[in-house]
């Protein structure tokens, strides 16, 4: 694939850094070597000496004095050797990517070490998105998502979705307007980039099924464009087995795909992943040379450490606590919204992640709903319009996160909503519909 029409000029542009070639090239050398190339600090002069992690149910993570000189310095830009390999073994084991045994020129899966997914989605999109490109996405979408992509001055195109995530009709129906044979052509207005959220979609908690990808990516084959697989949810499915994703079918390396420890491991340690091209995760790790330089060292070898001492089987027993807890607190929202909503609302149960997406009855847009009358009353919920590719438009749709809450707190906050909803009817003209609707 000639991965250079989907570069931006700022990307193309970029080379690699003299200094951190050498950074890397030194830490691959044998402990004999003296080098007086680097620019580091002396780890000598750091005050901190050693460190022993508590982790639960299991032993402590110790980092003798060598180890944390280690981790207080710097590190190469892709991330630091046993991580990435660790990592590397775990996708080829949960997605068996077709391009694992493919060669560098055809595109043979690589991966990068990023600060979170979303270092990973910005320096992604800086990658192959222009000012007016036209670009793919299912709406509503992650808020940091939109964030990073509209100063960007491209054109976001809405896919519409459903329950079971992106409707591949109405992605055929759209790329329709452009003739498959234009899509190499140069200043071809077809759509390079296709952004989705996989599974237990933020905000929606849609989860695409396996024949709508497979759909997808056939007319991602068709049109040549990219699939940007957002997976931050993949292992809080609810149900086994968990679906095939989209790096699972990449016959054509045309899909990067980013991941996440966020949710399963810890939000602060900032440690995501990407998975892609060989050439376009080399052009993803020039601009981590040129910006962060690299994840923290710290964090990376506390998470190889704690990953190695698991190993594969642990890690996934790990999952599976983690998954029980989240299908508890799902159960308890839709348990808590079925008793005090079911007559105002409507909802699709998530198979995935964190978020119910509730339609109210009645209303068009809850932004005043939540930032005045909810917040009156101390109970907060995001308001859809957020996620909208224009935020002004009305919507009636509210994202309740069931993450952090206790299900007591669950139960209040869905009631109180529940008469703050009703309560704004009583004080509509007698003669309207919706209150005619709610109150009998």
């Amino acid at each position: 694939m000639n991965y250079a029409r989907f570069l931006t000029a700022v990307s193309a542009a970029r080379k690699p850094s003299p200094i951190r070639i050498l950074t890397e090239l030194q830490q691959r050398s044998p402990p004999s070597l003296i080098s007086l190339a680097g620019g580091a600090p002396n780890p000598n002069t750091f005050p901190f000496q050693s460190a022993s992690i508590k982790v639960k149910g299991g032993e402590a993570l110790v980092m003798d004095e060598p180890l944390m000189k280690r981790a207080l310095q710097y590190s190469g830009s892709y991330g630091i050797p046993e991580l990435l390999s660790w990592m590397k073994d775990l996708q080829k084991s949960l997605h068996n990517p077709p391009t694992a045994g493919y060669s560098s020129e055809r595109g043979q899966m690589e991966m990068c070490v990023t600060t979170g997914s979303q270092e990973g989605l910005c320096k992604i999109f800086e990658m192959l998105v222009n000012s007016g490109d036209n670009v793919l996405l299912d709406a509503p979408t992650y808020s940091g998502t939109l964030a990073a992509l509209q100063p960007l001055g491209c054109n976001l195109i809405n896919v519409a979705s459903d329950q079971h995530g992106m409707i591949p009709a109405d992605l055929r129906k759209i790329l329709e307007r452009w003739d498959p044979a234009d899509a190499q052509k140069p200043g071809s207005s077809v759509p390079r980039v296709l952004y989705t959220i996989p599974n237990g979609g933020n905000p929606t908690g849609a989860s695409m099924t396996c024949e709508r990808k497979q759909e997808v990516y056939e007319l991602a084959r068709k049109y040549d464009f990219l699939i940007i697989e957002d997976d931050p949810y993949y292992f809080l499915q609810f149900q086994k087995p968990w679906a095939p994703t989209f790096l699972s079918m990449d016959v054509d390396s045309r899909v990067l795909r980013t991941d996440s420890f966020s949710k399963i491991l810890s939000s602060g340690l900032r440690i995501g992943f990407i998975t892609g091209p060989k050439p376009l995760v080399e052009r993803v790790v020039l601009h981590i040379q040129a910006s962060t330089m690299h994840t923290s060292t710290f964090t990376q070898l506390m998470v190889s450490q704690l990953l190695h001492n698991w190993g594969p089987g642990g890690f996934l027993k790990h999952i599976d606590g983690v998954i029980e807890f989240y299908r508890s607190q799902r159960n308890t929202m839709l348990s808590s919204a079925d008793k005090w909503l079911k007559d105002v609302a409507e909802w699709h149960p998530p198979m995935a992640g964190m978020f119910l997406w509730i339609k109210l009855k009645g209303i068009k847009d809850t932004q005043q709903l939540i930032m005045e009358r909810a917040l009156e009353k101390e109970v907060l919920l995001v308001p859809g319009g957020v996620f909208n590719i224009n935020s002004s438009d009305p919507c009636p749709y509210v994202r309740a996160a069931f993450s952090l809450s206790t299900p007591q707190q669950i139960d209040e906050v869905q009631h109180t909503f529940t008469d703050i909803f009703i309560n704004l009817f009583y004080i509509m003209p007698a003669n309207s519909i919706y209150r005619c609707i709610l109150i009998n």
